[in-house]
């Protein structure tokens, strides 16, 4: 698997993971599906369609259907097919074929059932629970985007976790006193 990124720490992590990691002008060379991720225009363009495998798979769960060069990939080929619901080749002026899943747009409401329940929940309860954080702090809060504080993600894990009937461990005073001090280990 390659990832391509444009982060220094994200790709050092995919790297340390044990993932490939280069430019999309390489990884476009030598993949055979694309998937991107990344909410962001155009990142798989002109250039990338120009070097893609015959067969190369393209598909978006990013961000609408902007983060493929649709238009682009529509000059650059000869004939478009509909090879059967949610699958598009583009046969390229060359001969090669690249095939377009769900339009280009996110994979998972293009082509399937859209977002499972299981996440909708916890989206829902990410907004409830943030709204009324917001709520509370208002006063203190500066006029900004704010970032869910970590205690009200917790909070939404454990109750989806108990709702699942999954236990977790949690930590003894001993071990809580432990990491928040300096008195014990090297």
């Amino acid at each position: 698997m390659v990832v391509t990124e444009i982060d220094p720490i994200k790709g050092l992590e995919a790297a340390m993971d044990g993932y490939a990691v280069m430019p999309i002008k390489e990884a476009a060379k030598v993949g055979d599906f694309f998937i991107t991720v990344t909410g962001d225009i155009n990142v798989i363009a002109k250039e990338s369609f120009k070097v893609m495998k015959d067969g190369a798979i393209v598909c978006n769960s990013g961000h609408f259907n902007a983060e493929i060069d649709i238009p682009a990939l529509e000059k650059l080929s000869s004939k478009k097919t509909v090879l059967r619901d949610f699958v598009e080749e583009y046969v390229m002026k060359d001969g090669r074929r690249i095939m377009l899943l769900g339009e280009g747009r996110l994979i998972n409401l293009a082509s399937a059932e859209g977002h499972p329940a299981q996440v909708m929940d916890m989206s829902f309860a990410n907004q409830a629970l943030g709204a009324e954080y917001i709520i509370k702090h208002a006063k203190k809060l500066p006029k900004d985007v704010i970032t869910i504080p970590r205690e009200v993600d917790r909070e939404i894990a454990s109750r989806k976790l108990t709702a699942l009937g999954i236990s977790i461990d949690t930590l003894t005073p001993e071990q809580e006193k432990y990491l928040a001090s300096w008195e014990m280990g090297t």
